[in-house]
């Protein structure tokens, strides 16, 4: 990362986090929050619906996660599919970095 060159040359004034970068965060940040209830066997990331990048995180932003349980479908033999929003936040920012639909299969004991 070249600091003085983003300073220069980026269109947000310095260097930035990897929109994807972001996204991966949602995986450790959900665990962090108690997405996966503690009875749990296993939980396997199943995918995205949506994923929208809304605003960029510059290094050294802090940053949240907000999420929101939508579905939770019985799949049959112990496993549900749960289907969450989530909104990644910047501290001091009005818009979101980004927002997704994911979904997490958990797996029970039978």
């Amino acid at each position: 990362m070249d600091v003085e060159r983003a300073k220069k040359e980026s269109p947000f004034g310095g260097p930035v986090a990897h929109g994807y970068l972001t996204l991966s965060l949602l995986a450790k940040l959900g665990m962090e929050v108690g997405i996966v209830p503690q009875d749990a066997v296993a939980a396997f990331n199943y995918g995205l619906d949506k994923v929208r990048f809304l605003a960029p995180v510059k290094a050294g932003a802090r940053v949240r996660l907000r999420v929101t349980l939508l579905e939770a479908a019985d799949q049959g033999a112990g496993r549900r599919l749960l289907k969450l929003a989530n909104t990644v936040e910047i501290e001091g920012q009005a818009k979101p970095a980004l927002v997704a639909e994911t979904l997490a299969m958990l797996v029970g004991r039978t």
